[in-house]
């Protein structure tokens, strides 16, 4: 019996999480090895077999590697049975990488970084919140809430009525962003993007992979 694929990273990690959501929804049995890029000595040695730049996530399903996610979270499309998460026509499969480019280029560390960080994890360690990085996170936030609301197809899920890699890329970024006040506050003024955000925290692979802080 083949063991199953393993997914190198950690549970607190957006992106490992983009991957473990990919996985979850494939109906695909995974071990997550715990890697911790913010260990006082960086991730091990040997991990640098797996990925060169000691980042994560990186991916191995048997003899064969990947890092970055979006080539693991396609890999496990394309590879594994379950529902698809790409769509099939050249134009919607071109909407959703753009959205994924777009989650990657300016929501990631607007939404995680500048606000949620800033906001909620430094406080919890005694540092004072960087107000002005708050501010301008929450300016690029909102023209990506606008432009994600602008992108959003009628249905459920951000391309219409088919859950896609889009969706599951932009959720471990919104699960953050949406544990500060700011955050709740600005995904208001985005019905649509609210309504997406209610329907994804309903899916069995999303609350299965909630970190708990």
């Amino acid at each position: 019996m083949k063991s199953p694929p393993r997914l190198f990273g950690a549970d607190y990690s957006v992106y490992v999480r983009i991957v473990r959501l990919a996985l979850e929804v494939k109906g695909v049995e995974y071990e997550l090895v715990p890697i911790d890029v913010f260990a006082p000595n960086g991730p091990p040695e040997w991990y640098l077999k797996h990925h060169p730049f000691s980042r994560i996530p990186a991916f191995e399903h048997g003899s064969f590697r990947l890092f970055e996610t979006g080539a693991i979270t396609r890999y496990a499309d394309e590879a594994f049975d379950g529902p698809p998460l790409q769509p099939s026509g050249p134009r919607m499969r071109a909407t959703m990488n753009q959205i994924i480019g777009l989650l990657d280029a300016y929501a990631y560390r607007a939404l995680v970084w500048d606000v949620y960080v800033e906001r909620v994890s430094k406080p919890k360690r005694g540092e004072a919140s960087d107000e002005p990085r708050i501010a301008g996170g929450l300016k690029i936030a909102a023209t990506c809430l606008a432009a994600l609301a602008d992108l959003k197809m009628p249905g459920p899920w951000l391309l219409g009525e088919q859950l896609t890699l889009a969706d599951l890329h932009a959720a471990p970024m919104f699960a953050y962003f949406l544990r500060t006040p700011e955050g709740r506050a600005v995904i208001d003024s985005y019905p649509a993007i609210a309504g997406w955000w209610q329907r994804i925290c309903g899916l069995p692979s999303f609350t299965g992979t909630e970190f708990g802080e």
